[in-house]
């Protein structure tokens, strides 16, 4: 079973910084893109910023400039660096692998696997 799971959330103040990590398990073949979305209250899932397996990387207009996605692919994990954070950085933070690839006896499979997500509360 393949899964992606969260940590690094949790409560800071305005202009503070927080790291997320997101670690993926299970019979992984490859992973193409990695990224953050978040949700806040009453708001829809929006993406904080994506990698591909290369480096490439593209963020959201808000958080451009004070965020930094970056991933480790020996270990299948991907990076957030949130700096200067603001009140309106308060959200639930998944991490997301649109590009998963399992192989097995069966063959590969490509999957949208989703973590469960991280609460971020960002206030003084």
């Amino acid at each position: 079973q393949v899964q992606l799971v969260e940590s690094g959330g949790g409560l800071v103040q305005p202009g503070g910084s927080l790291r997320l990590s997101c670690t993926a398990s299970g019979r992984i073949f490859r992973i193409d893109t990695m990224g953050w979305y978040r949700q806040a209250p009453g708001k829809e899932r929006e993406l904080v910023a994506d990698i591909s397996r290369d480096g490439s990387t593209h963020y959201a207009g808000s958080v451009k400039g004070r965020f930094t996605i970056s991933r480790d692919n020996a270990r299948d994990m991907v990076f957030l660096q949130m700096s200067s954070v603001k009140p309106e950085d308060t959200a639930v933070y998944y991490c997301n692998a649109p590009g998963l690839i399992t192989r097995s006896s069966s063959g590969y499979r490509y999957l949208d696997v989703w973590g469960q997500g991280t609460l971020v509360t960002v206030s003084s």
